[in-house]
């Protein structure tokens, strides 16, 4: 029988749960290294990000 889609292959698979656990693993590994960089950087930096739409830039008056 030919799987005619990703549940299939994945429901009937010999090491479905090595795949779910090793997925789940690297998911956290990304998003906790996302949520680590977010929280490194410095407050200076997202002020000035904050701040960034309220400047007044010389090439908007040049417009």
């Amino acid at each position: 029988m030919i799987p005619q889609n990703v549940k299939d292959i994945l429901a009937n698979g010999e090491n479905v749960g090595l795949l779910q656990t090793l997925s789940m693993i690297f998911f956290l590994i990304f998003f906790l290294g996302i949520v680590i960089w977010v929280f490194s950087r410095s407050k200076k930096h997202y002020e000035e990000e904050a701040n960034a739409p309220l400047e007044d830039d010389i090439d908007d008056r040049n417009l």
